[in-house]
């Protein structure tokens, strides 16, 4: 996601050099070059560090490919579907690096948040909308917002959950809310369950903005346009 957040900044041609902690990085840089045609010039282990120096695509002077036209239908863009079944904290996290990857590797992306996954949408702080009471003991009952999540293993009565936040500091590793809101602006689609909205009482007026509103039918459309779909 940095490098290609960085890469968007720089003129055709340009070199970026990367330092990375995390030693997945040296697998992860030329998988990332590959698939959105940039060149990788080194990768390399420096002070127990990965250093890697890429080249932007398309640099001045070079020969550029001949645009051919092809009919719509042969076009093939990669697309992405996830469905977000889970409120997990850990598992919501997962999906939302695979969908941020996705997108920084130059594939559409597609999350659709069904039953407990709805409560990861869920504003923070209360909003005032009118519900029957059994919509509000819904309410009450499920957490609200990514700040309520809990860990499925060793949640240890929230102590567990906490650590990780803790480690994750430390490591500096994206939040959650800073993961969705990079989503986001990415321009991965957000699509909200609205069946399911509907039996847990959620109004659209109660989730972050930004997100749309779909049925199965949106789902299955998207998902059979994807050369990927998964279920977490």
């Amino acid at each position: 996601m940095k490098v290609k957040q960085k890469m968007d900044e720089l003129e055709p041609g340009s070199i970026l050099e990367v330092t990375a902690n995390d030693t997945g990085f040296a697998v992860d840089l030329p998988a990332w070059c590959r698939s959105t045609g940039n060149e990788v010039l080194l990768v390399e282990v420096k002070e127990g560090k990965i250093v890697g120096r890429i080249r932007k695509k398309g640099a001045s002077g070079q020969p550029q490919p001949s645009v051919v036209q092809v009919p719509a239908q042969a076009t093939s863009q990669k697309e992405k579907t996830i469905v977000v079944f889970s409120n997990d904290m850990d598992k919501v996290m997962s999906s939302f690096i695979i969908a941020n990857g996705s997108a920084a590797m130059g594939s559409k992306v597609n999350m659709f948040f069904t039953f407990w996954g709805l409560n990861v949408l869920r504003k923070p702080q209360k909003v005032s909308v009118s519900k029957s009471f059994m919509e509000r003991m819904f309410g009450w009952m499920m957490p609200r917002g990514v700040s309520k999540l809990k860990l499925s293993k060793l949640n240890m009565g929230g102590m567990g959950t906490r650590m990780m936040k803790m480690v994750m500091k430390q490591k500096n590793v994206n939040t959650l809310e800073e993961l969705i809101q990079s989503a986001l602006d990415q321009g991965i689609r957000i699509i909200a369950c609205t069946m399911t909205m509907n039996i847990m009482g959620l109004k659209k007026e109660e989730l972050i903005d930004g997100i749309e509103e779909g049925g199965v039918a949106a789902f299955l459309e998207d998902a059979d346009n994807s050369n990927m779909t998964l279920f977490i």
